[in-house]
């Protein structure tokens, strides 16, 4: 039977379901609206796109990690509630989730979400989130993933705050003993911590720095404390404050939170030295959960009134 535009929206419409889903349901059950609905209902698709509104800010980061330490990924995936985020089934999921990533060969969302599911490979990614969503009763989404793979060395993993922050460091070392290991967790302790946003000065783009400049000449200028001072002695105040900028910006040039004397750079440098090759961070990934994301503000004693004039 041929699956007309006119059905797909009815059924859109009895399910809330999506355009797409709602298509391959009718095709699945050749039309019948009946089986249609109940399709949807088993994939858990009918209960997840009503949920789908809902602001999902909470959830947690994970990681996975190769047994060689050659490979690792992590993901962060969001749900409505904190309460939710300690769901065992929505931590088991999420653990699934990472372990998937640290496989596929995708690094678009979308994709990865069409990939069969690895534990179940009768459904989707997307398909299995549903049908957690339609279980636990909250919104959910896989909002972001990555795959840190080592060349020359291994990749070190944290986490933080029981999912709160999560950390991949890829390590460039010849040498992997348990000195160097320790050297790498404290290195992703102070990412943790201190957010930076680049391993060094060499990864900041021109224009980054000529914009972050503009912006502090402004500060200055706008101080009427600098209003008579010379020129020189302006883009001197300037070089200083950028410089100090950087140094908060890049990985390497911050100071140690463990001792204040050195750099992270100079830290390293110093484990190096004591195991006798060159320990360097090739790169790192940080995930926060639910940075820059609006989190819906509650206010219980409002939404009590309301359904008691309800």
């Amino acid at each position: 039977m041929e699956v007309t535009a006119s059905m797909v929206k009815e059924l859109r419409e009895m399910t809330g379901a999506g355009m797409m889903d709602c298509k391959k349901a009718l095709a699945a059950t050749e039309g019948d609206m009946d089986k249609a609905v109940e399709f949807l209902r088993e994939k858990g698709l009918a209960a997840a796109e009503k949920k789908a509104g809902r602001i999902a800010a909470e959830g947690i980061v994970d990681v996975n990690l190769s047994a060689d330490g050659k490979i690792a990924s992590i993901v962060e995936v969001n749900s409505e509630t904190d309460f939710v985020a300690k769901n065992e089934k929505f931590r088991d999921f999420v653990a699934a989730v990472a372990a998937q990533v640290a496989k596929t060969s995708t690094t678009d969302l979308e994709a990865f979400l069409a990939e069969k599911w690895a534990l179940d490979t009768s459904k989707t990614v997307k398909e299995e989130l549903s049908s957690l969503i339609a279980v636990i009763g909250e919104n959910m989404n896989i909002r972001r993933f990555e795959k840190v793979e080592a060349a020359n060395g291994f990749v070190c993993s944290y986490i933080h705050g029981g999912g709160r922050i999560g950390i991949l460091v890829e390590v460039d070392s010849a040498v992997n003993n348990a000195e160097v290991q320790e050297a790498a967790k404290n290195v992703a302790m102070q990412i943790a911590a201190l957010s930076p946003k680049y391993v060094d000065q060499s990864e900041i783009s021109a224009e980054f720095i000529a914009h972050e400049k503009d912006i502090l000449k402004a500060q200055v200028m706008n101080d009427p404390a600098n209003a008579k001072k010379p020129e020189n002695i302006i883009e001197k105040m300037l070089e200083g404050r950028l410089n100090k900028e950087l140094k908060e910006f890049c990985l390497v040039d911050q100071v140690y939170v463990k001792d204040s004397e050195v750099s992270v750079g100079q830290y390293l440098a110093n484990v190096s030295k004591q195991v006798g090759s060159p320990i360097a961070v090739k790169r790192f990934v940080r995930f926060e959960t639910g940075e820059g994301l609006e989190k819906k503000s509650e206010n219980f004693a409002e939404e009590v009134a309301k359904q008691m004039g309800n």
